[in-house]
């Protein structure tokens, strides 16, 4: 019996060096190194025999120890290099923190990782990035230069370790950095500082929610991450700094080229508008030279705000905002931005002449601006030039009517071939129109303003304007005087801001016409004012005999027309006013139908009898012989002036 247990134990002592080989082989945890042992303590073995187990041990022991450093290190210079080979390869400055932060985590084999950065401008330091944590406040905790171990380690640039954070003392502890602790469950905390040469710029941290002592093994590898999370983070500063040097460098070049294209449309636009002046273009080329260089749309306006041009699509402004964009334009000599529009004055010394209107396709450079500045000028010169030319024209075409009027006629055939050469047709039916002294009352350049309205506006018409004898005279193409009349005093009142009357007459036609068509133009103005219609226009045709009559009277012909209108008529005119009654309109249906009363009760669609009684009380007014035949026809007459006093015009 005893010989087979010796031979059972000499087996035993014999294999447990291979079981230990075994149990390192398979990586066997270090309480498993203890079944040899007690196997030969069960099966009897001897001391000796067990003391040599008890070393065998031992030696298994410190290899697997060894190994496991070596892992480890392995481990940790694999996660080394993988953050070094991100480095290289930076592409997003979080992305490469987020991935040391987690490598820190699971090499430290720690609950929480976690990294702080120095705000230089609040002067306390903050969290970056967290991986493990499980608290919102704990991932927007803020730490105060000095306060907490993280304040610490960021103040000192210097590690520290703690194993049990709340109880520890070293520490300068506040409410919020420990409630945030708190709330994460935090015990054990190593934090390392972010070094970029002698500088401090934050905290890297590896935390564990129980109480634990970090190796220096442990704070040397946090080093190292910490290391390549400064040197990640310098990298990236440095990419964005040459990011942005690159970007400046890319804006001023873009600059550059624009101002160099710039300054080539600038140089291009005025060659183009000097040929335009010099070849004796109008305002509509410089609009297109001006749109074709800077795009967009162009609106050229006269003084007064009409149109003069206009390229590609843009709505007229409202006229206040051009009235005060034009004004500053004119004040800052220069043009001036409102909304989406640019505006520059074109002006003559200080004569406002109009304004160009620039909707640009995109935004105006410096150059730009010129260019249109230098369009508004060279749109004065044409206008000057235009204006002067018209003034010479004007001149000849007055001249011309000015001859026409007159008496005695001259030469006919001369006068048609002056009139040919300014394409005028003294033969084909035209129109004289006289305007009043109302129209010229003003003296100086309000004068001036209107005779040259009349002249562009006949010439616009093929037509001739001049002044005389106090009016303006236009001899103007077509048949109907009295249409033409009130267009002239429409207008002409527009200009001149007060009402104008203009008397016509015609048609006629051939070159001894024009003089007694404008005596009889002039005679039906002087009606007009007579028959108090000034500020109104009509031809000698529509006022009929009393027009002729009325035409010959002096100066002071309107008073006397109001005189006997108030003789005459003034007590039935008075009644109607007072009462709302038709005893004015009856009278003229009487003798409009020859004196029949059922004609014009039919007329007026009322019974005879009431014409009768409204004739009674006409009689009642006027005196019984009113319908006495000199006492009729001055009834008659007086209807007929109150009718033309009373018409619109």
């Amino acid at each position: 019996m005893d010989g087979e247990l010796i031979t059972r134990a000499d087996n035993v002592v014999m294999s447990s060096p291979v079981e230990f080989l075994e149990l390192l082989a398979r990586e066997a945890a270090a309480v498993e190194f203890e079944g040899p042992l007690v196997a030969a303590r069960s099966a009897g073995l001897s001391t000796d025999r067990i003391a040599e187990l008890e070393r065998a041990k031992t030696v298994a022991l410190r290899v697997r120890a060894l190994l496991e450093r070596r892992r480890r290190r392995e481990s940790e210079l694999s996660g080394l290099y993988d953050t070094v080979r991100d480095l290289a390869g930076l592409r997003d400055l979080d992305d490469v923190l987020r991935a040391i932060v987690h490598r820190a985590r699971h090499l430290l084999d720690a609950d929480v990782a976690y990294m702080t950065l120095n705000d230089a401008e609040r002067g306390d330091t903050y969290m970056r990035v967290t991986d493990g944590s499980v608290s919102a406040r704990f991932q927007q905790l803020r730490l105060p230069m000095g306060a907490g171990l993280g304040g610490l380690v960021a103040q000192s640039g210097a590690p520290y370790v703690t194993a049990d954070y709340p109880q520890d003392e070293r520490f300068h502890h506040t409410r919020e950095i420990d409630a945030g602790v708190s709330e994460e469950g935090l015990v054990a905390i190593l934090g390392v500082p972010l070094r970029l040469g002698s500088t401090s710029i934050g905290v890297l941290y590896a935390a564990n929610r129980s109480a634990r002592p970090f190796a220096r093994e442990e704070v040397a590898l946090l080093l190292s991450l910490a290391a390549h999370a400064a040197v990640a983070i310098d990298t990236a500063r440095l990419l964005a700094e040459t990011r942005a040097a690159l970007a400046e460098l890319s804006a001023a070049n873009t600059t550059i080229r624009a101002h160099s294209s710039s300054v080539e449309r600038a140089a291009a636009a005025h060659d183009r508008m000097t040929a335009l002046v010099l070849r004796g273009g109008g305002v509509e080329d410089v609009t297109a030279a001006v749109t074709d260089v800077l795009g967009g749309s162009l609106l050229a306006l006269d003084a007064e705000g009409r149109r003069l041009a206009r390229v590609g699509e843009i709505d007229e402004p409202d006229r206040a905002e051009i009235i005060e964009a034009v004004a500053a334009s004119r004040t800052e000599g220069r043009s001036v931005r409102r909304g989406t529009l640019w505006y520059a004055a074109v002006v003559a010394g200080a004569e406002n002449l109009g304004a160009l209107v620039l909707h640009p396709e995109d935004e105006l450079a410096d150059a730009d601006q010129r260019i249109l500045e230098r369009a508004a000028l060279v749109t004065a010169l044409l206008l000057l030039f235009r204006r002067t030319v018209a003034e010479a024209e004007g001149r000849v075409r007055g001249e011309l009517l000015d001859d026409l009027i007159a008496r005695p006629l001259r030469d006919a055939d001369a006068l048609r071939s002056r009139a040919r050469r300014l394409g005028v047709d003294l033969d084909a039916p035209h129109v004289l129109v006289a305007v009043g002294e109302d129209a010229i009352a003003a003296t100086g350049s309000a004068r001036q303003r209107v005779l040259s309205w009349a002249t562009t506006y006949a010439s616009a018409r093929g037509g001739l304007a001049a002044a005389r004898d106090g009016r303006v005279a236009l001899m103007l193409p077509g048949q109907d005087a009295g249409d033409s009349a009130r267009a002239v005093a429409r207008d002409l009142s527009r200009i001149t801001g007060r009402p104008v009357t203009a008397g016509a007459s015609g048609p006629s036609s051939g070159p001894a016409s024009p003089a007694a068509a404008f005596r009889e133009a002039d005679r039906c103005l002087t009606a007009l004012v007579a028959l108090g219609r000034a500020g109104q226009g009509a031809s000698s045709a529509e006022l009929g005999f009393v027009g002729l009559l009325l035409g010959t009277v002096a100066d002071d012909g309107e008073a006397d027309v109001r005189r006997f209108l108030t003789t005459t008529l003034g007590p039935v005119i008075e009644y109607d006013t007072r009462r709302g009654t038709a005893l004015v309109r009856t009278l003229e249906a009487y003798f409009g139908v020859g004196g029949s009363l059922a004609r014009a009760a039919e007329q007026l669609h009322v019974h005879v009898n009431t014409v009768t009684q409204r004739l009674e009380r006409v009689g009642q007014l006027l005196g019984p012989d009113w319908q006495r035949p000199d006492r009729a026809l001055e009834v008659q007459l007086a209807l007929r002036l109150h009718r033309l006093r009373t018409a619109e015009g």
